[in-house]
């Protein structure tokens, strides 16, 4: 018999096996194939325990039945429902079209799975051994889903076109020859891509894939220690929002739920450095108690990212650098304590609009955010940290930030410059407090009255004089440019003449470091 002929008249061929029999039958009834044992050890696809011919189809008439099957039975849909079977040699689909349904559950494959540039329907496999999945240009109408699959040479899905959604939860990922646990540059999934609890050995690559609502990869741990990048995910745009957040462990446990009181949950864990630069994220990025272990070479880059909210919540790492250099955040909700410490930060160009502290986060400690993210002054990060305080009605705390800004500044001049940098903050605060400066005209303006009530103070020419005023004298010799008719008619001699020089040099200073405060508050405004 002929296979296309066989196939099309619903014949049963005569070279099928028993195992093989009885799934081209459950195909054509549409029905759960289960060649389980019923012995949890003996049944568990990953285990050592090995599976007869009892249990053993070809992938070659696993292929047959998906792309030339039989038709189903009066009054049935065929469709491949395997449970417990092991496939031997090489699914091979490549550019195939798949209309059945297929779903495969504890399944065992010999070799590779091969689906590049094929078109399917639905597509679930669940807690199966695969040594390679290869579905690079892949298309489905519906879903993708690999929960709890174990894949020992990676998967490849590379510009794969997911219809709805693609779910990973739970699936351990080893790494191919090249060092990727997942190649999934440019794929699209249409809805949601789930990946709670993955365990990913190698490099997760996301580049320029596109989400369509939500990637979830809440509890996953992400291992790539020797390598630059566990998670490689520039221009990936995720159209709601982002989570490497904790998830529930369990079975109440349940699937992009926030973990209910008492559920044992498990931290998203990294080892190795990430990179999401150039994201858009339409919703938000939640790092909420995030778990980062990086080396002194690798990074958690956010470069030029874009999105509504910014969860940084994490736990800081120890080592390696965190880089918002040139990212867009609307709000920024943050922890003091999730921030590394000064030279690993780097937030050149970074813009925030609102500040959402998480727990109390003093404007010092805020003070020590900013500079530790300039190693070298840089006035940007407090211009912007002093406008969002501003914005926020915290005038007060904007002009600390800004007189933060000019004593870093101060640290970087020359010592003419840094001396005349301290005059202006021991007297008006760089203008940003103006009081001072009348405080030490008060103090002045006093000490001066009582010391030149002592002088002796002849005249420069008899009759020519005003009365003698200890108080308008010494208010005379402060205020530059403003002529109270005392100076300049009478005599001082020895130290006298030395404290009137003093008095008009420091009456000058203060009104140099008013007028360049107000200068600096009037460009500010």
């Amino acid at each position: 018999m002929t296979e296309g002929a066989g196939a099309r008249a619903g014949d049963l061929p005569d070279d099928l096996t028993a195992a093989e029999a009885g799934m081209w039958q459950a195909f054509r009834n549409g029905t759960v194939y289960d060649l389980s044992s019923g012995d949890t050890v003996a049944d568990d696809p990953h285990g050592g325990h090995p599976w007869g011919e009892e249990r053993t189809v070809r992938a070659r008439i696993v292929c047959w039945l998906l792309l030339d099957g039989p038709p189903a039975l009066a009054g049935r849909v065929s469709s491949l429902k395997l449970v417990g079977v092991q496939v031997s040699g090489s699914l091979d689909l490549a550019g195939g079209q798949v209309v059945p349904y297929v779903e495969m559950r504890r399944c065992r494959f010999e070799q590779d799975v091969l689906l590049p540039e094929a078109r399917f329907t639905t597509v679930r496999m669940v807690d199966c051994s695969v040594p390679r999945l290869e579905a690079a240009r892949v298309h489905t109408e519906g879903d993708l889903h690999l929960p709890r699959c174990r894949f020992h040479r990676g998967i490849r899905l590379t510009d794969a076109q997911i219809g709805t959604d693609l779910m990973l939860n739970q699936a351990i990922v080893h790494r191919d020859r090249s060092g990727r646990s997942i190649a999934a540059d440019g794929m699209t999934v249409g809805q949601d891509l789930q990946a709670e609890l993955l365990e990913s050995h190698g490099e997760l690559s996301l580049r320029a894939a596109t989400i369509g609502v939500s990637l979830s990869l809440r509890g996953a741990r992400l291992a790539n220690p020797y390598e630059r990048l566990a998670l490689n995910a520039p221009q990936l745009t995720v159209e709601r929002s982002l989570y490497l957040t904790p998830a529930g462990v369990g079975a109440q446990a349940m699937s992009g739920m926030t973990p209910a009181r008492g559920t044992r949950i498990q931290r998203f864990e990294c080892e190795g450095g990430i990179r999401l630069d150039d994201g858009r994220f339409g919703d938000a990025v939640d790092f909420e108690r995030a778990r980062f272990t990086l080396t002194d070479d690798q990074e958690l880059s956010l470069r030029r990212v874009q999105t509504p909210e910014l969860r940084f919540l994490g736990e800081p790492p120890a080592r390696g650098r965190v880089v918002l250099s040139g990212a867009k955040v609307i709000n920024l909700m943050d922890r003091a304590d999730a921030w590394p410490g000064p030279g690993r930060l780097h937030m050149g160009g970074f813009t925030y609009e609102n500040l959402v502290p998480r727990g109390p986060f003093p404007l010092a400690e805020r003070l020590d955010w900013v500079a530790a993210a300039t190693a070298e002054y840089n006035p940007e990060p407090y211009e912007r940290l002093a406008a969002v305080l501003r914005a926020g009605g915290e005038d007060e705390d904007a002009r600390e930030v800004l007189l933060a800004k000019q004593r870093r500044h101060r640290e970087s001049l020359p010592l003419a410059a840094k001396l005349w940098g301290y005059a202006q903050d021991w007297t008006v605060a760089y203008g940003y407090r103006p009081g001072r400066a009348a405080v030490w005209m008060a103090v002045l303006w006093a000490a001066g009255s009582l010391a030149f009530a002592q002088a002796g103070h002849p005249p420069l020419k008899r009759g020519e004089h005003p009365e003698w005023n200890p108080t308008l004298f010494t208010l005379d010799l402060l205020l530059p440019v403003i002529d109270l008719g005392q100076v300049g008619f009478w005599q001082l001699r020895g130290g006298w003449q030395w404290l009137a020089t003093a008095m008009i040099l420091l009456g000058w200073i203060l009104a140099t470091t008013v007028a360049a405060g107000a200068t600096r508050l009037l460009r500010r405004n």
